[in-house]
């Protein structure tokens, strides 16, 4: 038995193994197909502004009414068949089979080598164009260390037009082609949605405005089809407003507190404009301050209570109940504290 036996392996078992290496880089060339199967249509291969509009997100809405991206499961099948080509040419480097088969020649050798990491490049941008978390998986990561060691060899001849993501940003809108400046209001759009949808979870009002916002946004966008440039400078002006969180109805008090912001934001969502008025009539300053007030009384019981997040919101519960409760009743009172401790959950949670 032991004769038959290496490593606890059956020896059978291992020339399977060994067999199917030396003849897995037989799938090269219908993988490698595969890969560029998803540019077909393309009109100019040398401009990369149209492979990055076969893969950037695209939202429509379903029956729902809600967003989604068209393009989400063509990335993802893009990302697997590259990472399946770029495990099979890995394969193919390592072994010997590989290198004495003479139906694959030099040339084809350094297509494959060349067209890898011309795919893994643009995989790069994509994943940056749809705000995708770069998060390699094992497979990737030998991919990666495939074109950054075996591939580097390689010269590149960039083609003109290229788009180099390092440069983006220094040149000027102005001088951007059409399919570019399309594709630059599309990140924006990209980016602006996730924004909305992630970073300002903490401020349900200003989530609720801008979403509407965004909305508009994108009808005016696509009344200035013919007009690329308006449409990128329109995205470019809401993205700046939606990262300072500017609403017309926020004083500017709150320029440097953002949480105090929220707060004030809880207080014009919860609230009828009679109660407002009710809440604000001794002075102007009065809601502004209280959202202030909020801030500093969660701050205080964070502080006080950071081991035992249930302290936490006993204490916010205890020290704005009796106050709020005297001038907008129970029943706000209550709904407005179970939101501020929403907001509180979350910024912890970033924390």
């Amino acid at each position: 038995m032991e004769e038959r036996t290496q490593g606890g392996y059956d020896l059978d078992d291992l020339d399977g193994l060994y067999a199917n290496v030396d003849t897995e880089y037989k799938r090269l060339p219908s993988l490698h197909k595969q890969v560029w199967a998803f540019f077909n249509d393309l009109l100019n291969k040398q401009d990369i502004e149209q492979y990055r509009q076969v893969l950037m997100p695209k939202y429509s809405q379903d029956q729902d009414g809600d967003d989604y991206d068209t393009r989400q499961q063509v990335r993802e099948d893009f990302y697997a068949a590259l990472t399946e080509f770029g495990l099979c040419l890995k394969i193919a480097l390592s072994s010997r089979s590989f290198f004495e088969d003479t139906s694959f020649s030099e040339t084809d050798i350094s297509t494959y080598k060349r067209d890898l990491r011309w795919f893994v490049n643009l995989r790069k941008i994509v994943r940056q164009d749809a705000q995708e978390t770069v998060d390699y998986s094992a497979y990737e990561k030998q991919i990666r260390n495939l074109v950054d060691k075996d591939v580097t060899a390689l010269q590149i001849k960039e083609p003109e037009g290229v788009y180099i993501v390092s440069e983006l940003g220094k040149e000027l809108p102005e001088n951007w082609n059409e399919e570019k400046t399309r594709n630059e209001t599309d990140i924006i759009r990209t980016r602006v949605k996730k924004t909305i949808e992630q970073d300002l979870s903490n401020d349900p009002y200003a989530q609720k405005v801008f979403s509407e916002l965004l909305k508009q946004a994108i009808e005016d966008v696509e009344a200035l089809f013919d007009h690329p440039l308006k449409q990128y400078a329109l995205f470019k002006d809401f993205e700046e407003q939606v990262n300072q969180r500017e609403l017309p109805e926020i004083p500017n008090a709150f320029v440097d507190n953002k949480h105090a912001q929220a707060y004030y934001g809880i207080f014009l969502t919860v609230l009828e404009k009679e109660q407002l008025a009710g809440f604000v009539e001794e002075n102007a300053e009065a809601l502004v301050q209280e959202a202030f007030a909020i801030d500093k009384l969660v701050n205080k019981a964070i502080a006080e209570n950071s081991l035992n997040p249930q302290s936490i919101e006993t204490e916010i519960r205890k020290g704005l109940l009796p106050r709020l409760y005297a001038v907008i009743g129970l029943d706000k009172a209550k709904e407005i504290i179970d939101e501020i401790i929403r907001v509180m959950r979350v910024g912890i949670s970033r924390q």
